[in-house]
């Protein structure tokens, strides 16, 4: 049963553009259904891990907003950085799912037991993935890769009865 989700930034939670205001700030657009996705995953007792390669403001922000507390910006190997996390959880690789959408995901991905990415990843990304969400990064992808996670562990009614008080 999965008890992480290990979440790529660029790509993923947005749709990979980097923009800056007039003063240099860099912006950064999130989905909101993927906020709902990961409250889900929490309702479900899931601890999603954010791990990008990239610093930004904005990330910490938007984590804050989902109550996600294990932000890891700048890590330049992300399968190094998750063997040390499993290690350090002592979880396996059945309990860990990952959302990627680039190369730079695929050495982290192949320490996963289950495998997410949105329609739009790289190719080799798409062929490594369990599955291959409908959304693209930035538009729901996050989301998507939950909702199969969880309904094919059968705890989606649950967690959606759990986040949002609602049976389906």
């Amino acid at each position: 049963m999965i008890r992480y989700l290990i979440l790529d930034v660029d790509g993923t939670l947005t749709d990979g553009g980097v923009y800056y205001d007039a003063t240099g700030n860099e912006l950064k657009k999130f989905a909101i259904k993927d906020g709902a996705g990961l409250v889900l995953a929490r309702a479900a007792g899931i601890r999603t891990v954010i791990c990008t390669g990239r610093e930004s403001a904005a990330v910490r922000r938007r984590a804050a907003d989902l109550k996600i507390t294990d932000v890891y910006q700048n890590v330049s190997d992300k399968a190094a950085f998750l063997r040390d996390f499993m290690q350090q959880n002592g979880c396996d690789a059945q309990q860990v799912a990952y959302c990627g959408d680039d190369l730079n995901d695929l050495a982290a991905m192949a320490l996963c037991g289950f495998v997410a990415c949105p329609a739009d990843a790289a190719p080799e990304v798409r062929a490594a993935a369990d599955y291959v969400c409908p959304q693209a990064g930035g538009a729901g992808a996050v989301r998507g890769a939950v909702e199969a996670i969880l309904r094919q562990d059968g705890r989606w009614q649950a967690a959606v009865q759990a986040a949002f008080g609602a049976k389906v």
